[in-house]
């Protein structure tokens, strides 16, 4: 087959012309010959049986009947009208309804013509009638490229409006088949179609769309799920391959004094064995000659930030500065004043840079950059504005990095001649399938204990009636010395939704938790950036024992003394979200709580979040939940999430196709890292057009 023929226009195909075409392109995408052979079906229906209209029974069932239409009429309705037909096959008669695409369909039926029939079947006022049903002659059934397992293609309503029926998909595939006489070239090795017993590439593409059986057609669904997981991950290790042979970095020869001193002499508590290990594994990236891209992950407080410093007291004894990158001003505030205190008794400079940074302040941390005198910058974005020169920068931490986009991230390379270290860090726990796919580029490392001592949070579910019982737990608590989060999902009340707004919320704690006896703060987003800050530092003071806000304390916020997290409207958020504000308590020594507050109406997916967050503090189970929950392109964002618009494979459900594909990967790679031996040059010829097209099912074909 000509290479080029995938590539045809959709236009050019037998049965579609401009106007088709066009609402193709617009609504599902399909521009080429390719896009259509990659258009899979969502699901498939058994149409081996062909009923009589005397067998139907009042069930809804999806039903195929042989027969001709007698009769048709429009009925007017209170809006609008209806298109029925009278439909026999001898052993009764039923109705066939339409209620839009009148004019079309009127003009396109022919009467006293055998059809074939197929859709829900309905029983009402005692005659049974098919909405909307899929039609097709007879003569042309008996003809087509037809299977047991018909294939059902995703659609949209405009396109149904304009007679591009699921038939019309199948016929435009029939006939694309027809064309190109199925001759697909093969992309995989005959080593890994033999070692997995994979279809050959145009068998999967043949049972994919008409397929004969069951059998045939999980075995076409499995080939064409790991050839595309497969070709992601071949992107993505050897990414990583050549980022460590081609791009250099500063090799930090030395752990010297400053490291040691810390470890020996200010380190406030002993390092768990996962922060071990994963000091371990920066310092051998470091000691190397490429370019450390390590992403590391830990749940709420488990001791990232001591990893990121031991990290940046390399560079520094290696006569490198350091910067640590933050999302937002707080969480980049927290960082520098607890960073700032783990290193007050050593000799080094440490600054903080935000906009809010004065111009004088400004002015000075740029001097002192540049001649080197400040060893460690932390601040926000910025940190990554052209102004800002290092001397000699040679290792940047980003915290929270999924807030951060590719561009903003690869600014931070151009920061010295050689671009210095990466080190990503989030707190959002990624499940391990999807780690491999959005960061299988990167070097992962997992702190995956608490520091010993920790107590985990305990966690309930409270109903808005059992508010007078709660208040009384936060007055018991506050007798003790504690401190309270109430965090709300909205800032002003809203028309449509019935949940609890944060200004009424504000005046129902101050009605019931009255001054002089007890001082609140308010902080949500719309404030000013200085009142936040002076709302902040009050209730780290403890000034305040009270701190109702919004999310906006999601991250950032590190006070010891507050033991006690109540979500309002628990059920507007999500797991990660909830998670990520659970672990604003349980910081001090005391037993902490959080009290998740809702409704008695509560969806399917709110009661399993729920019910997840009371059961575990395990931030990675909690991740595997809202994976199958949100799927991955809501936890990562489009940013990240790109590389997953997947055709056939799901990460969810594919995780033990994902693994396989990868290990197969770097089985190849590690073998033949140019893809140069003879074998692989059905493999080497794909990767090549996946650099020319950027889109997986463009090429593998």
């Amino acid at each position: 087959m000509n290479a080029n023929f995938l590539q045809t226009p959709i236009d050019y195909l037998k049965g579609v012309g401009p106007n088709r075409a066009d609402l193709l392109r617009k609504e599902i995408g399909i521009h080429t010959y390719q896009d259509l052979l990659h258009f899979f079906p969502n699901r498939y229906i058994d149409k081996t049986r062909y009923y009589k209209i005397n067998e139907l029974k009042q069930s809804n069932a999806e039903v195929q009947i042989i027969g001709k239409i007698i009769h048709i009429k429009t009925i007017e309705q209170k809006r609008g009208k209806r298109l029925v037909a009278s439909f026999t096959d001898g052993t009764g008669t039923m109705e066939l309804v339409w209620f839009r695409g009148h004019k079309w369909i009127k003009e396109n039926l022919k009467i006293n013509e055998p059809y074939v029939i197929f859709g829900k079947n309905n029983w009402f006022n005692g005659t049974f009638s098919m909405p909307h049903p899929e039609m097709e002659l007879l003569n042309e059934h008996e003809k087509g490229l037809r299977s047991a397992m018909q294939p059902v293609y995703p659609s949209t309503e405009k396109l149904s409006n304009s007679g591009i029926t699921n038939r019309t998909i199948n016929k435009l595939m029939q006939q694309l088949f027809l064309e190109s006489k199925n001759t697909f070239a093969e992309t995989l090795s005959t080593t890994i179609i033999e070692q997995l017993n994979l279809l050959p590439k145009n068998h999967a593409l043949f049972n994919i769309h008409f397929p004969k059986s069951q059998e045939l057609l999980a075995k076409a669904q499995y080939r064409l799920k790991f050839e595309e997981l497969f070709y992601i991950q071949l992107q993505l290790i050897r990414k990583n391959l050549i980022h460590k042979h081609k791009i250099k970095g500063y090799p930090f020869e030395k752990v010297g004094s400053l490291f040691n001193e810390f470890y020996n002499a200010h380190l406030p508590f002993d390092l768990t064995n996962a922060q071990k290990r994963v000091i371990k594994e920066i310092r051998n990236d470091l000691g190397s000659n490429a370019q450390m891209n390590r992403l590391l992950q830990g749940d709420v407080g488990s001791g990232k930030t001591i990893v990121a410093l031991m990290s940046m007291l390399i560079a520094l004894d290696n006569g490198f500065q350091a910067c640590l990158m933050a999302p937002t001003e707080i969480l980049s505030v927290q960082h520098y004043n607890s960073i700032f205190e783990l290193c007050k008794s050593l000799n080094i400079s440490i600054s903080l840079l935000t906009g809010s940074t004065k111009t004088l302040e400004r002015k000075k941390i740029h001097q002192n950059l540049e001649n080197g005198s400040l060893n460690i910058l932390i601040g926000t974005h910025a940190l990554i504005e052209d102004k800002v020169e290092f001397k000699n920068l040679g290792l940047a931490v980003i915290d929270e990095q999924h807030r951060f986009g590719v561009k903003q991230r690869a600014k931070m390379w151009k920061k010295n001649k050689l671009p210095p270290h990466i080190l990503v860090m989030t707190a959002t726990p990624i499940p391990r399938t999807l780690a491999m796919s959005v960061y299988g580029d990167l070097d992962i490392s997992v702190i995956d204990e608490l520091p010993p001592g920790r107590k985990e949070i305990k966690t309930v579910h409270r109903y808005d009636s059992n508010r007078l019982k709660v208040f009384k737990f936060i007055r018991d608590e506050i007798a003790k010395g504690r401190q309270i989060y109430i965090v709300y999902p909205l800032i002003q009340e809203s028309e449509k939704m019935d949940y609890k707004d944060l200004m009424d919320g504000y005046e129902s704690i101050v009605r019931e938790f009255p001054m002089p006896n007890y001082q609140i703060s308010i902080v949500h987003g719309q404030m000013k950036a200085n009142d936040k800050e002076y709302e902040m530092q009050r209730f780290l003071k403890g000034e305040t024992q009270i701190m109702v806000a919004t999310t906006v304390i999601e991250v950032g916020v590190n006070v010891p003394n507050a033991s006690v997290m109540i979500i309002e409207s628990a059920e507007r958020f999500g797991l990660s979200q909830l998670h990520q504000l659970r672990g604003r308590v349980g910081r001090g020594a005391e037993q902490s709580y959080c009290i998740l507050m809702t409704s008695f109406k509560l969806s399917k997916e709110a009661k399993t979040r729920l019910e997840t967050m009371v059961r575990t503090n395990d931030g990675f189970e909690i991740a595997e939940v809202d994976l199958k929950l949100r799927g991955p392109g809501d936890i990562m964002g489009t940013q990240q999430s790109g590389v997953l618009q997947l055709k056939i494979a799901d990460i969810v459900k594919d995780g033990d196709v994902l693994k396989i594909a990868r290990s197969f990967a770097w089985e190849v790679l590690k073998k033949d890292p140019s893809l140069k031996f003879p074998e692989h040059i059905q493999i080497k010829n794909t990767f090549t057009k996946i650099t020319r097209y950027k889109n997986i099912w463009n090429y593998i074909s």
